[in-house]
């Protein structure tokens, strides 16, 4: 039974938010936060990544850095930029990106479901990403951006936000991204109950943001240790997230590309993929269906077909793992691409013209086109407690941090 539960968002004055919004933290590089912050002192890049108020030469897992973070934080609260509610609400939060509308509700989801696997995850963490974002959570005593989590909608919840959709809008600004953010607040105790109530019985999957919940788990858990009289109601127990129906989520592609041939020429490399998978021409530079994949080498796209069956396996048949298992290990070495330098990943829609440019530039020697992996191939994955393998899926358009803050 998934608990769904209101809180006292800390969120900016209207006239400060399209400032303040930001990216996700994990999204964009130190140098390019910098950049987009240097002439915003009320960009949430300073709370979110605030190593870029510092020189390049510290450490940014250095204490001081996430002092600074907490500082501005509550520097900009002190200076009334940031409010807190007097009394717990639920959020709803409308997307719009390219003419597709996604709504979500925001709200605290408890940590007991994440380790109870209510809240399931497809993706495994790296320690230092997730100890980096711990120490963030904990010092801030805040979760300053929301997991992105989905159920599954079946349709009986079609009208679910409804009611909630009539209310006054809030937020309604375009974000640096492009993406129109809309946000409003839901107050009404009787909805906010006949909302928590629909959603107790369902499942919920991590679209995106695994580092963030599982940080916010580690906070919560080391707390409860340092409070043995805890009863369960801290907001230490629980974590923010925005939750949508997953009919209106978009998964996009997420490209492939590496630097060599693995020593081998390009008629030697040919010859390998070709064990595995027919090799033809293309003018198509991204495929249309499952199980084909698109590969760029020497200014050419190519078509590659496994001479397989991929079978039914929920991990074994995504495209994914089929390129990993059969090409990118056997063929040019790479074992693990979490770590190996040689593989680079790019996602969304315009992504497979990124791989070619990196390719043609000469960066990169080959480019490889995936047709998105699905929600109902994620889900089939979470349910079975399966890992995908990295990078698998990209979401667009990607939450903005800053709207709202759950303070612990």
């Amino acid at each position: 039974m998934a608990i769904i539960k209101e809180f006292l968002g800390l969120r900016p004055k209207k006239e400060y938010v399209k400032q303040i919004s930001a990216l996700p933290y994990d999204v964009v590089s130190t140098d390019e936060a910098r950049k987009i912050a240097k002439d915003n002192e009320f960009s949430f890049f300073h709370v979110s990544k605030p190593e870029i108020d510092f020189s390049d030469d510290i450490d940014p897992h250095d204490r001081r850095v996430f002092l600074h973070g907490k500082e501005y934080l509550y520097g900009m609260k002190k200076k009334g930029i940031y409010t807190q509610e007097t009394e717990a609400c639920l959020y709803l939060y409308t997307q719009i990106m390219d003419e597709r509308e996604q709504t979500g509700l925001i709200a605290c989801v408890s940590i007991d479901d994440y380790l109870k696997k209510i809240i399931k995850k497809h993706e495994l963490t790296r320690e230092d990403k997730e100890l980096e974002r711990t120490t963030h959570i904990d010092i801030l005593g805040a979760n300053t951006g929301q997991v992105f989590l989905f159920f599954n909608d079946t349709g009986s919840k079609k009208d679910l936000f409804n009611t909630a959709m009539q209310l006054p809008v809030e937020y309604d600004f375009v974000s640096d991204d492009g993406v129109r953010q809309i946000v409003r607040i839901i107050r009404d105790k009787k909805l906010i109950d006949s909302i928590k109530t629909a959603l107790k019985d369902e499942v919920l999957y991590i679209a995106d943001g695994h580092h963030r919940a599982a940080a916010a788990v580690r906070v919560g858990t080391q707390r409860r240790k340092d409070n043995p009289g805890f009863n369960g109601e801290e907001e230490f127990n629980y974590f923010m997230a925005v939750i949508f129906p997953h009919s209106q989520l978009k998964i996009l592609p997420y490209n492939r590309i590496v630097k060599d041939l693995n020593g081998m020429s390009s008629d030697q490399f040919m010859k390998k993929v070709s064990e595995k998978f027919t090799v033809t021409p293309t003018g198509n530079p991204a495929p249309e269906s499952v199980h084909d994949i698109c590969m760029y080498l020497d200014k050419t796209w190519y078509l590659l077909r496994p001479r397989f069956d991929p079978g039914l396996d929920p991990i074994g048949c995504l495209d994914v793992n089929i390129l990993q298992e059969n090409l990118l290990i056997p063929v040019l070495g790479i074992d693990n691409p979490r770590t190996d330098k040689r593989i680079d990943f790019v996602g969304g829609e315009k992504s497979v013209f990124e791989i070619q440019k990196r390719v043609d530039d000469g960066v990169f020697k080959v480019a490889f086109s995936l047709f998105p992996t699905t929600i109902e191939q994620l889900m089939r994955v979470s349910d079975t407690d399966g890992i995908m393998p990295p990078k698998s899926t990209w979401f667009e358009p990607k939450l903005q941090s800053g709207v709202l803050i759950h303070l612990l």
